[in-house]
């Protein structure tokens, strides 16, 4: 549970997805075996640490919904509201800053695509983490973020408390 008077993010990229059908359009290609590997990983990830999202906004896209799929069958004690926001589908910092804003819950989990991913994750705290790969956001990155406000139509750019980071693509 977050505590009063904080908002926490976790933001995520999806997960590494199929590319061997050629005729599928880009927002219906589903994970590949590693990007499942990948989402089942870090819902681990995110149960051991406590990182229990109350509220998730998931782009529309095929390989995030499944990867929210994998990520939920860790053993997350919370069951949180799903929300699937067409407009996160390739959706840049700005909009994904102006959705994340509309959240109703303590702590949202956020999954999306790069590179607009990547420019949210690199705005939100004041201090990114040290990693080498965190401007590269690769795929089943994920950044927890904390903000001190009470709600988040208050959050701005470099506000955040980086609390977290961990990239799974292909790395378990």
């Amino acid at each position: 549970m977050t505590p009063l008077g904080i908002r926490r993010l976790i933001l995520t990229r999806h997960a590494k997805s199929a590319w061997d059908d050629p005729t599928l359009d880009d927002h219906d290609r589903p994970l590949n075996d590693r990007g499942r590997r990948s989402a089942r990983a870090l819902g681990d990830w995110m149960a051991s640490r406590g990182y229990e999202p109350e509220e998730v906004l998931c782009s529309s896209a095929a390989r995030t919904q499944e990867t929210w799929s994998v990520i939920a069958g860790a053993p997350l004690e919370v069951r949180p509201l799903i929300r699937i926001e067409p407009s996160l589908y390739q959706a840049g910092a700005e909009r994904m800053m102006a959705i994340l804003k509309t959240a109703t819950m303590p702590t949202v989990m956020m999954l999306g695509h790069n590179p607009g991913i990547s420019e949210l994750a690199a705005m939100l705290p004041g201090r990114p983490p040290l990693d080498p790969d965190f401007r590269r956001y690769p795929t089943a990155a994920t950044l927890v973020v904390d903000f001190e406000v009470d709600a988040w139509d208050q959050i701005a750019p470099g506000q955040g408390r980086m609390m977290d980071f961990v990239r799974l693509d292909g790395r378990i």
